[in-house]
């Protein structure tokens, strides 16, 4: 049986984002591929809510975006992790990291 892509969880994708981004500027279609392709399709994220995501830590000020080319010679919005959005990234991976091993130390079975 497929697996279907999971819904994610809330506050989960901004700092899948922020992370995609610290590898370096990205326009949208390449972040979700990005994503995607890491999770062997376990997540694939929709537009919708992944440019109301970059509008969001845009408007937050952890990340910035210019135009450029994209790889098919399209015009596309690149958008980078700035100073603000790297100090963010640190707190929501170690804050992801411990709430991760809280859910992993519940479902281990009992000895």
């Amino acid at each position: 049986m497929p697996r279907e892509p999971m819904d994610l969880m809330q506050g989960t994708l901004d700092v899948l984002i922020l992370r995609t981004l610290a590898w370096g500027p990205m326009h949208g279609y390449a972040a979700t591929r990005w994503i995607r392709e890491r999770t062997g399709g376990t997540i694939d994220i929709e537009d919708a809510p992944l440019y109301k995501a970059l509008h969001r830590l845009e408007h937050s000020g952890c990340v910035s975006a210019e135009w450029g080319i994209s790889e098919n010679n399209r015009r596309a919005r690149y958008y980078k992790l700035t100073a603000r959005g790297r100090q963010q990234l640190k707190a929501e991976e170690s804050a992801w990291r411990r709430y991760a091993a809280a859910v992993f130390a519940v479902l281990e079975p009992v000895s």
